[in-house]
C-alpha cells in the first residue's frame, strides 16, 4: 500500500488530532503517502483533501478538536453521495482509508467499503465511549476530566452558599460521562439514561443529608435521563431546597486532550496504519484487556456497549 487518506467524522473529540499525527507519521514512516480529507465526508464527497507531511502533524498532539474539521453528512448516507466520493479515490490514488470517529461514521465507512472495495480501518473517537468492541474510546478520559474540574468547582459554590446543584453532562443515550464523573466527583445523586429513577428516592436521600447537617449536595444529570432544569424544578417543589442548575454542553468536547487520551490516540492511530498494511478491512483499532487489537467493524457495531452498572450501585452506596 502506498497511499492512505484519513478523515475525522462526527462529533469532536479531544485527542483526535493527537490520532492524525499518529497516523500521518506511522505511514510516513513506512514509507507512505498520506491525503487529509477535510470536513469529514463531506469533504471526501467535495474532493476538499490534499496531502499531507511531517510537518502538518507538528505542534497538534497537545490540541483539542481536529485540524481536519468534522461534519456530519447527509450526502454519504446516499448511494449518489459515496459514488462522488469514490470518484475522488480515483482521482487521489487512495488505496487505503482511516476514519476516526464514532458508530455513525464507521457504518457509513463500512456500507463504503463493501460497495467499492475500498480497506477501511475505523478509529473510535467519541467523548460518550460507546463504542461496542473497544473498552475506550479517544476523548471519553478528557471528558470526565472537565466535568469533574467543574464539579469540583461547583462543589466551592454549592458549600458557600448552601444549595442544591445539578449538573447537566452530555450522554443522549449513554451515561457513562455522568456516570464516570458523578462517582469520581461524590455526586449525590446521577441519573442516566440506562436505569430508571425515582425522584422520591432522590428527594429522600437529599433530605437524609440534610438532617445530618449536609448543607450542599451534587447531583449529575445526562442529558438523555432528564433535562437538568426539569430535575432542579421537580427537586425544589419536593423540598423547598435551594437548587441551581449549571448545563456544561460543549465545554465537555474542548480543552487539551489528557495524557491518557494521547496515548490511547496515538496507540490505536499507530494500529490503524498497521491493519491496513496487513490487508486487513473493515476493521477498528480497538483495546481489549488492555492490548491494542483490530475487531470486526460489523460485528462490533451489532454488540452493545452498556455502561458498567456496578459502578452506578457503587456511587449508589458511597453516596448515602
Amino acid at each position: 500500500m502506498q497511499r492512505i487518506a484519513l478523515l475525522t467524522s462526527g462529533g469532536d473529540s479531544p485527542g483526535m488530532n493527537a490520532c492524525i499525527r499518529a497516523v500521518a507519521r506511522k505511514a510516513i514512516y513506512h514509507g507512505m503517502e498520506v491525503i487529509g480529507i477535510n470536513r469529514g465526508f463531506n469533504g471526501f464527497i467535495e474532493g476538499d483533501m490534499g496531502p499531507m507531511n511531517l510537518s502538518s502533524v507538528a505542534d497538534i498532539i497537545h490540541r483539542g478538536g481536529t485540524i481536519l474539521h468534522t461534519a456530519r453528512s447527509e450526502q454519504f448516507l446516499t448511494p449518489e453521495g459515496r459514488a462522488r466520493a469514490y470518484e475522488n479515490v480515483k482521482r487521489f490514488g487512495v488505496q487505503g482509508l482511516v476514519v476516526i470517529g464514532g458508530d455513525g461514521s464507521f457504518r457509513g465507512a463500512s456500507v463504503f467499503s463493501r460497495e467499492f472495495g475500498l480497506p477501511v480501518i475505523g478509529v473510535p473517537g467519541t467523548i460518550d465511549n460507546d463504542i461496542p468492541g473497544t473498552e475506550q474510546t479517544i476523548g471519553f478520559d478528557t471528558a470526565i476530566n472537565t466535568v469533574l474540574e467543574a464539579i469540583d468547582k461547583i462543589r466551592d459554590t454549592a458549600t458557600s452558599h448552601e444549595r442544591t446543584f445539578i449538573i447537566e453532562v452530555m450522554g443522549r443515550r449513554n451515561g457513562s460521562i455522568a456516570l464516570a464523573s458523578g462517582l469520581a466527583g461524590g455526586a449525590e445523586s446521577i441519573l442516566i439514561p440506562e436505569q430508571p429513577f425515582d425522584y422520591e428516592d432522590i428527594c429522600q436521600r437529599l433530605l437524609r443529608g440534610f438532617r445530618r447537617g449536609k448543607a450542599h449536595s451534587i447531583i449529575v444529570v445526562a442529558e438523555g435521563a432528564s433535562g437538568g432544569m426539569e430535575v432542579g424544578q421537580r427537586i425544589k417543589e419536593r423540598t423547598g431546597f435551594d437548587t441551581k442548575v449549571t448545563i456544561l454542553g460543549h465545554l465537555q468536547r474542548g480543552g487539551s486532550p489528557s495524557a491518557a487520551d494521547r496515548l490511547l490516540a496515538s496507540r490505536l492511530g499507530a494500529k490503524s496504519v498497521e491493519l491496513l498494511m496487513a490487508g486487513e478491512t473493515r476493521k477498528m483499532a480497538g483495546v481489549k484487556a488492555g492490548q491494542v487489537v483490530g475487531v470486526d467493524i460489523d460485528e462490533a457495531l451489532n454488540e452493545s456497549r452498556p455502561v458498567d452498572l456496578s459502578l452506578y450501585d457503587l456511587a449508589g452506596v458511597l453516596s448515602i
